[in-house]
């Protein structure tokens, strides 16, 4: 019985956070010059390479998390993007007024817990409810 609920809270983990960077890598995937420009005006490089890239890890992570294939490389790719995503746009240390600072720690350390799922991700697997069983 619990074995069965843990491969359904693993179905539903994974579902909920394919949730969070489909639409969000879709939207970059409709106006990437949009992003790219985004990207450009914090000075990081080939802003145009990184918009797609950015697009492409969104969109093809999620799809990777539904059907629960290569959940080890998923948490490492959706991790790995996300914590760079944070470091250069939620960068709270660096903001000027009190109340930028604030609502950009919090968009931090919830991202920071974001890195944390895919970690028991890494760890845990996708669960019998996947294309791509754990052995």
């Amino acid at each position: 019985m619990m074995n069965r609920l843990d491969d359904l809270a693993l179905l539903v983990g994974r579902l909920l956070m394919a949730a969070l960077f489909l639409p969000a890598g879709v939207n970059k995937a409709m106006d990437l010059g949009k992003m790219a420009g985004m990207l450009a005006g914090k000075g990081l490089p080939s802003p145009d390479l990184l918009a797609a890239l950015a697009a492409s890890v969104e969109i093809g992570g999620s799809i990777l998390l539904i059907l629960g294939v290569l959940p080890r490389l998923t948490a490492i790719l959706v991790g790995g993007f996300t914590l760079v995503a944070t470091l250069t746009s939620h960068n709270f240390w660096a903001m000027p007024d009190a109340a930028a600072q604030a609502a950009q720690q919090t968009q931090f350390f919830k991202n920071m817990a974001i890195i944390a799922g895919t970690m028991f991700y890494f760890a845990a697997g996708p669960g019998a409810f996947a294309l791509m069983r754990r052995r």
